[in-house]
């Protein structure tokens, strides 16, 4: 069960996203909430190894090519491709892996949440920082 307390506050903390399964079709909600969220002033780093560039942000074929820190792990992968994912997010020293509306993977949460990260499954973050009333991010921080 997610913890409201808990995602808002992640909301409010985190900068950086890496977005795992982000696609480029515009037809596709991940390019949507992606795109809500970098509005919001959150740095969103595409993850998708089809793609060199999403939301005109240079996109990585995993999590572990990102040359920079990563706050949360947002995963719009079936609950199947999701073990890897989280295990590379352990890897790279991420503080949250957020499981995107529908996609549900206890097994894999278990492993984040035992190595320190914070887990959120089965929400979307458009959603939630909707939901919160959380506003833009303070340019320049």
């Amino acid at each position: 069960m997610n913890d409201d307390q808990m995602m808002k506050d992640v909301l409010l903390s985190v900068n950086t996203i890496a977005s795992v399964g982000l696609s480029a079709n515009q037809e596709k909600e991940s390019y949507w909430v992606a795109h809500y969220l970098k509005e919001q002033g959150y740095k969103i780093i595409p993850v998708n190894p089809t793609a060199t560039e999403i939301l005109d942000e240079k996109a990585y074929p995993d999590l572990s090519s990102i040359p920079e820190n990563v706050d949360v792990v947002q995963i719009f992968r079936k609950p199947e491709d999701v073990p890897p994912v989280v295990e590379e997010a352990i890897r790279i020293g991420a503080k949250v892996v957020w499981m995107q509306e529908g996609i549900v993977n206890e097994a894999a949460a278990q492993k984040a949440r035992e190595a320190g990260l914070q887990v959120v499954m089965d929400a979307c973050m458009r959603a939630m920082h909707r939901r919160f009333n959380i506003g833009p991010k303070p340019v320049g921080l």
